[in-house]
């Protein structure tokens, strides 16, 4: 019996992880609309090809508009689909959203940027599939968008939360945690911010062939800790969490950086972004320590071979990351 629910918790905490090649692959639909002209937009759909996005899902533009022919081509992992649009009149008041929305495939994100008024984003579900283009962009639903965004990035960003999780094997005690947590925390906030703001700026793809090698670092420092024997990272994990920390919030910025922010409120935009990222490492913090302390319950002298096997798995991934990222 103990055998068989081991193996059922690493077997569900691989599951889990599972990972999609692009580590941070934004996996929610995106439909933006730019206006060119004052009549002219352009009405763009991404799709990403895990998602039933691509074949039952497509956007519907404001009943004033008028589509044009379709541009399709793939990139990456999504299907994009690029319309002009010729719109009578003002957007403002009118219905924007995606068809086919269902609880058994993903949300899509919107983004609508008018010539010199604030850009305006908003979160479709299938619940909510459309919503209503305002005048100006409302504080309180870019509060609430941009939070569900950060918590999403976290827990579908693998890259970052394969981070989270070795800094939890690593370390496995609440407090130490806590605290190279906050370190974290603090350090990716800073770059986040100087990044988004134009005051930093580092090119992207070194920045994620680095945070590649950041997973690799804390899968050495598991597999090598011995019980009796500190590892330089178990000694001042808040620095290591620091240090990478500010790697990481770089890779933030550059997620942030496909979606967009809406003008006029950047500052709510950033801090429900940076919100939404704590809550989902807090997710993931006690949901790996809540594992942990299961197996040392139940089972103690297998902490050590559920913790190998978690972290095999993902220093595997995080090394294929490294090589593909660093000689693609």
């Amino acid at each position: 019996m103990t055998r068989a629910l081991l193996g059922w918790l690493v077997a569900l905490l691989c599951a889990c992880i599972a990972v999609p090649a692009q580590a941070d692959e934004l996996r929610p639909g995106y439909l933006e609309l730019t206006q060119l002209s004052q009549n002219q937009w352009r009405m763009t759909w991404k799709a990403p090809l895990r998602t039933g996005l691509v074949s039952r899902a497509s956007p519907a533009a404001p009943e004033n508009c008028t589509l044009g022919t379709p541009s399709r081509k793939l990139e990456a992992n999504a299907l994009i689909a690029v319309w002009p649009l010729e719109c009578r009149g003002t957007i403002a008041g009118q219905a924007l959203g995606i068809n086919g929305l269902d609880t058994t495939i993903t949300d899509a994100l919107v983004r609508i940027a008018p010539l010199g008024q604030p850009i305006q984003t908003a979160r479709l579900t299938p619940d909510a599939p459309s919503f209503t283009v305002q005048k100006r962009a409302d504080r309180w639903e870019v509060a609430r968008t941009y939070l569900v965004i950060g918590v999403e990035h976290i827990l579908f960003g693998f890259d970052h939360l394969f981070f989270v999780i070795s800094l939890v094997l690593l370390l496995q005690r609440g407090w130490v945690v806590a605290r190279a947590v906050t370190a974290f925390t603090v350090s990716h906030s800073i770059t986040l911010v100087g990044t988004t703001l134009g005051f930093l700026g580092l090119p992207q793809n070194p920045v994620e062939s680095v945070i590649a090698l950041s997973i690799m670092f804390l899968a050495v420092e598991i597999v090598k800790s011995k019980p009796g024997e500190v590892r330089f990272s178990q000694r001042v994990p808040w620095l290591v969490a620091f240090l990478f920390g500010l790697l990481h919030g770089f890779g933030f910025a550059g997620a942030l950086k496909e979606i967009g922010l809406p003008q006029g409120e950047v500052p709510m935009a950033l801090l429900t972004f940076n919100i939404g990222v704590e809550a989902g490492q807090l997710i993931v913090v006690l949901a790996t320590l809540g594992v942990i302390a299961l197996v040392r319950r139940i089972a103690p002298l297998a902490l050590r071979p559920v913790t190998l096997t978690a972290t095999y798995f993902i220093g595997s991934v995080a090394s294929y990351w490294f090589i593909e990222r660093t000689f693609a």
